[in-house]
Formats: structure tokens, sequence, C-alpha cells
């Protein structure tokens, strides 16, 4: 007499018997993908982008008092670019106007560069009245020129002369209107 073995029962004996964990297992290795995942939005935060929130009315009507900006840090800084520069331990927000080597004349209320009018989107009325610095200006090595938006506050290039590249944080490219949340 013959006796046979179901396929059934091959396969059950063939199959790993899976492995409980305990809840310490889970809560280890909750913590680390919770560590792992700040890691990786410090590490983006830090080097790549980065979140200000604007504090005053320096670029309105472009950003007003307590709207949230994000900024990218890696992008290549050009003329008519919104940025975000630490001046004196404090984050300012503005428009950039020139760079190293150009020539910055402001006179009859308009802004010109190496001789030509700046073109921007709206038209700000520009002068040099209590301005710290002479004019014609020239941007010096490693430095931008950044004019606030709001052009009657002059806290920007025209008191600090001309924004050293280390100083700028990084070129604004999301805001978002915090007011009346």
């Amino acid at each position: 007499m013959s006796v046979k073995i179901d396929a059934v029962d091959t396969n059950i004996s063939a199959k790993k018997t899976k492995k409980k964990h305990s809840a310490k297992y889970y809560a280890i290795t909750f913590f680390a993908k919770i560590a792992a995942t700040a890691l990786i939005a410090w590490i983006v935060l830090t080097f790549i982008s980065g979140v200000y929130v604007c504090h005053d009315n320096s670029s309105f009507p472009m950003i007003k008092d307590g709207d949230l900006c994000i900024i990218y840090r890696l992008s290549t800084l050009k003329q008519g670019d919104e940025v975000v520069y630490n001046k004196d331990g404090k984050n300012s927000f503005g428009r950039i106007i020139a760079s190293e080597g150009d020539i910055v004349d402001i006179k009859d209320d308009y802004v010109s560069v190496n001789g030509y009018c700046v073109f921007e989107d709206a038209v700000y009325a520009t002068n040099s009245d209590g301005a710290k610095i002479s004019f014609p200006y020239t941007i010096p090595d490693n430095c931008v020129f950044v004019l606030n938006d709001f052009r009657n506050d002059i806290s920007d290039s025209r008191t600090n002369g001309g924004i050293p590249l280390d100083e700028v944080k990084g070129k604004v490219v999301f805001i978002m209107r915090r007011r009346g949340i």
C-alpha cells in the first residue's frame, strides 16, 4: 500500500515561518524613519532651499509684510531677481539691479546700469536722496547692487553699497500670502 503526500502539505513545510516582530522593533524602525526624514529635510533647507518671512514692506508690492517666501540657494543670480540677503544680522528682501563691474547711476527718478535704463515689469520712481554712496557707483567684485521694490525705503544698496554674494541667501521662487490666515 502506498501513501500519497498531498502537494499542499509539501508547500506548507517548504514555506519559511514568518518571524513576528516585537513592539520594540516597530518603535525603533519608526523613529529611524523619522530621524532620516528630519535629516533629509535639514539638508534640503540648509543647502538647497530656505524659508523666510518678510517682516517689513521693503519689497512691497511684490512681497508684503508677513509673507512666507521660499528661496532657492543654487540659482544663478541675474538682474531682476528678487533675493533674500543678510545685512547687519537682519534678513532683507530686494531686487538685483546690477552685478560686479557694472556702473549704476540714479538720477531724475530712474536707474541706469552701464548707461542704459533698467527694464522692470513695474515702473518704480527711484531717487538717490539720503543715499550714503555717491553716484555713479561701480559695483565691487563678488557683489550685487540691490534695490527695494518700495523705493522710498533706502535701506538697500543706496545705503549699504554693493551686497557681497556670500550675504545673499538665495533667489525667491515662491511667495505664500499669510495675511488673513
